[in-house]
């Protein structure tokens, strides 16, 4: 595990270099001060750029609030979410199920169907799973916990369209995210399919899309070790630790139990 201290110093080994979003380009709210500037360096490299995140979110609307915070349209010739692979997947099935929907906000899930043979309902007992996509950062749980309660005690399955378990935000806070419940409710016997990091259908898909044979050329930037660094591992990927992300402030050996990245950087620059 390298130190270094700007990414434009190990940019020229990679054919791509892709990023996660939160914790990595932004806080959520606006970019980290020197993410536009190392963006704007390294597009005049011969690096592809791209995006992968652990968003419920599809990506149209994750590129949309990326370039709405500053970075240059143009900038990443490919931006995929964990809430892509499970609309790719389920579009794939032409499934027709009926889902009850847990989300950070009523509309974001029939925004994220889009024209899915899915239907929404609100009436647990007529769902065929249950999509668990966001949670409202500020607020009570409550009925999240309630649902899934009621799906462990019916064997209904729940689709984690993001399996994160904590996210960044804004003045070194952070809040829970989809994946602390989703992992509890597999933790209990409940049955759970979760899309995107670590898991290595998405990676294995966004180098396909990148056109690139060796995995060891692309270089995946985050500040997850459980989803970023480990999954990067498993894809045969180099890695790129950003230690002032969502574990600013740790202490301890956050890779006892994940393979170290290649390199580490405090913010990227």
């Amino acid at each position: 595990m390298q130190v270094i201290d700007s990414i434009l110093t190990v940019a020229d080994q990679f054919d791509a270099i892709v990023f996660d979003q939160f914790g990595v380009l932004h806080n959520g709210t606006s970019p980290y001060p020197h993410a536009i500037q190392a963006l704007d360096r390294l597009r005049q490299t011969r690096c592809q750029l791209a995006v992968l995140s652990n968003s419920g979110k599809r990506a149209d609307l994750n590129l949309q609030r990326i370039t709405a915070m500053g970075f240059e349209p143009g900038t990443f010739v490919q931006v995929m979410t964990s809430g892509e692979a499970a609309w790719q997947d389920l579009h794939a099935r032409q499934t027709g199920l009926t889902l009850f929907p847990i989300t950070a906000s009523q509309e974001d899930a029939h925004i994220w169907a889009g024209d899915l043979t899915v239907t929404f309902s609100p009436d647990i007992a007529k769902a065929d799973a249950i999509l668990l996509m966001g949670l409202p950062d500020h607020g009570d749980h409550t009925a999240a916990h309630a649902a899934l309660d009621h799906a462990l005690a019916h064997d209904l399955p729940v689709l984690c369209s993001n399996p994160d378990r904590a996210a960044p935000r804004a003045d070194g806070k952070t809040v829970i995210s989809p994946g602390t419940p989703a992992h509890a409710f597999r933790d209990k016997g409940g049955t759970v399919t979760f899309y995107g990091k670590p898991h290595l259908p998405v990676f294995d898909a966004l180098q396909r899309t990148l056109n690139i044979k060796n995995p060891k050329k692309i270089l995946m930037v985050g500040d997850s070790p459980e989803h970023d660094i480990a999954g990067a591992h498993t894809a045969g990927w180099s890695s790129l630790f950003i230690s002032g992300g969502l574990h600013a402030g740790s202490s301890g050996n956050l890779f006892c139990d994940i393979a170290p990245p290649t390199y580490t950087l405090d913010t990227l620059k």
